[in-house]
């Protein structure tokens, strides 16, 4: 196998962001791709293979792309870049960078980072009825929750329903003092995290007073119609099937629903089957109903929780075998 060299320039004051903190991501692309980079002033000289030199250039030439955008690399950009590079996918991570979904509350720009979570959002924007699947740190409930907010500030829905089932994780609580609302509201939190974050507490506070907003349990979804709204179902996996059917048939006229949940994580009690499951099967062929599998690629966490997520999944497949 020949070793070649292959020469590309690097914008003056994009070296850094490129690069990484002491040049971790710089060195992440060697170590990956098998490939010697030298860095001189704005030229960057890549030494390998043909293929090797060829796809470190094609994850430079990413990275140098969304730092021009004004994005800060992150690991994520990086081990994504090079797991496309290395699959031969021709698809690119700048292409994701230009769909802008809105904005946080201090003004960074929400917009999927992987193409699991483009089709999602694709999806999403395409279908009545969207479930996204899959495990912790793919931002199902994160992404959903931004096209919610947009569709509602567009003045496309009248108001937002948020809701999951308040179920244990794995643990009994016991007694909880304070009212109602106080014991279902801990249960609810990431779905607050998220409102404060991409709302801010004042907006989803005042909405919430006009009843514009609503984060509730499912129990409470119970023989009302749910009409011109966008409905996120949180956490489906720990839904029972009657529970599932009885969300499904609350869907009026005007409205958007997103189901997320990760089927690895379930909360019920031994023997208990999840709606989630039994939904997947009954709805596969509604065409206005779509399922988006998103898997440990889509995680966009720390980077060690990717890491986490495929050893389980591993794990899980050996079990079987």
């Amino acid at each position: 196998m020949s070793v070649i060299e292959s020469i590309m320039d690097i914008p003056a004051g994009h070296e850094q962001n490129v690069f990484g903190q002491f040049d971790a991501h710089l060195k992440k692309i060697e170590k990956t791709l098998h490939v010697t980079v030298i860095a001189r002033e704005s030229e960057l000289k890549i030494i390998g293979s043909d293929v090797s030199a060829k796809r470190a250039k094609e994850v430079f030439t990413e990275l140098i792309e969304l730092s021009k955008r004004g994005n800060t690399i992150t690991e994520q950009n990086v081990n994504y870049a090079l797991s496309l590079s290395m699959e031969g996918m021709t698809d690119t991570i700048t292409e994701l960078d230009k769909d802008i979904i809105c904005r946080t509350i201090s003004g960074k720009p929400i917009k999927p980072k992987t193409h699991g979570q483009k089709k999602y959002i694709d999806e999403i924007r395409d279908k009545m009825i969207v479930f996204g699947i899959g495990p912790a740190g793919t931002g199902k409930t994160y992404l959903g929750m931004a096209m919610a907010i947009t569709a509602f500030k567009n003045n496309e829905v009248n108001r937002i329903i948020l809701t999951r089932p308040a179920i244990e994780a794995g643990e009994n609580l016991g007694f909880l003092p304070g009212d109602l609302q106080s014991k279902v509201d801990p249960y609810l939190r990431p779905l607050y995290d998220a409102l404060y974050q991409i709302m801010g507490a004042e907006s989803y506070l005042s909405n919430s007073e006009k009843g514009l907003i609503e984060v509730a349990p499912l129990a409470y979804m119970r023989g009302r119609t749910l009409d011109n709204a966008y409905i996120i179902l949180d956490e489906a996996q720990n839904t029972t099937p009657a529970q599932m059917k009885m969300f499904l048939t609350r869907i009026g006229f005007g409205s958007k629903v997103i189901i997320t949940g990760d089927l690895t994580q379930k909360d019920l009690p031994k023997g208990t089957i999840s709606g989630l499951d039994t939904a997947i099967k009954v709805l596969k062929n509604i065409d206005e109903v779509a399922f988006v599998q998103l898997t440990s690629q889509d995680v966009v966490r720390h980077p060690l929780v990717q890491k986490i997520v495929k050893a389980y999944e591993e794990y899980e497949h050996s079990k079987k075998n």
